[in-house]
């Protein structure tokens, strides 16, 4: 796209992080941004929701500097599922009104500890246009087949794809999106694999990540275990939460990466990590692939993402 086109259009777009105290989040969201400006020519920048910098109106504040003349921000959640960031802190943030009424403060008057309480200003007298995060789009699978198949590379075991078991693992949620959005994943690869599939939360829903691996175990004979963090980035999470509990580090390892992460996300109640306390049963080879990252079919998604509005907007 003509980069003459663009100033015409005076449109920015913010990708939007959820931040993290890992320096590999921000790397993955850099080449995501990196990625999609060489295959649009938009000015884009990345913002953090929390944690990390810059912070979402930092972001925008960075777009205006290179375009003053910049009428309408696209902000696209880089998030695969709805959710209370999505549906209700980043439209906060970005001054929007939340899409539902936040569970954990229905007044919306949060208290001053609160990271929606006291927020920086956003800037920007123009359009923000906020649009929803990527979901189970079919493309997803193609990016989870790849990272499957480079996992199984490194398999020192020659087994058969009957006794193969795939295992895609979501964050979980309180609310009911991250479990449809996995539920739709799964049944999209399910459909399109002759492997053994299961899926499993790393907490707050179930089944738990032990259960889902007992129930495939349980129900086939399985000499290998290929484990899915279907993750954008890396973080704690993938780099240390789930692979102590599948047992390929344990918990004295976990504690050695040093780290800031707050688990207190403030969902109402104290976010409390109990998976440390469960490890799945399973004497088979345990493949763990890395996370979606920045494949060239996530920047296709949000490419088309923001095309779409540009066209339709």
């Amino acid at each position: 796209m003509d980069s003459n086109l663009k100033s015409q259009n005076n449109i920015g777009v913010l990708l939007v992080s959820h931040g993290s105290s890992l320096p590999y989040a921000q790397k993955t969201f850099n080449e995501i941004c990196a990625a999609f400006k060489e295959a649009t020519g938009y000015i884009t920048e990345v913002g953090y929701m929390k944690v990390a910098e810059p912070s979402l109106p930092k972001a925008i504040d960075n777009i205006l500097q290179k375009d003053e003349n910049i009428k309408k921000i696209i902000a696209i959640p880089v998030f695969l599922s709805h959710g209370i960031h999505t549906n209700i802190d980043i439209p906060i943030i970005l001054g929007l009104n939340p899409k539902e009424t936040d569970p954990r403060c229905p007044d919306g008057n949060y208290p001053e500890d609160h990271y929606l309480s006291g927020l920086e200003p956003v800037n920007f007298k123009g359009k923000i246009e906020l649009l929803d995060p990527i979901g189970p789009d079919p493309l997803l699978i193609e990016i989870i087949e790849k990272r499957i198949s480079s996992a199984l590379k490194e398999s020192k075991i020659d087994t058969s794809p009957d006794k193969t078991g795939i295992l895609l693992i979501s964050h979980g949620s309180r609310l009911n999106y991250n479990r449809e959005f996995i539920t739709k994943v799964f049944n999209q690869y399910k459909s399109n694999t002759d492997y053994i599939v299961g899926q499993g939360f790393m907490e707050l829903m179930e089944p738990t990540i032990p259960e889902a691996v007992s129930k495939l175990v349980k129900n086939n004979d399985l000499d290998r275990l290929v484990a899915v963090p279907v993750f954008i980035a890396p973080g704690v999470h993938t780099t240390r939460d789930i692979p102590t509990i599948l047992g390929i580090i344990d918990d004295d390892s976990a504690n050695d990466h040093s780290h800031s992460h707050d688990h207190h996300h403030s969902h109402g109640d104290s976010h409390e990590h109990h998976h440390h306390n469960e490890k799945i049963d399973f004497e088979g080879e345990v493949l763990y692939t890395d996370p979606l990252g920045a494949d060239s079919l996530i920047i296709k998604i949000i490419k088309e993402r923001v095309e779409n509005e540009i066209r339709n907007g």
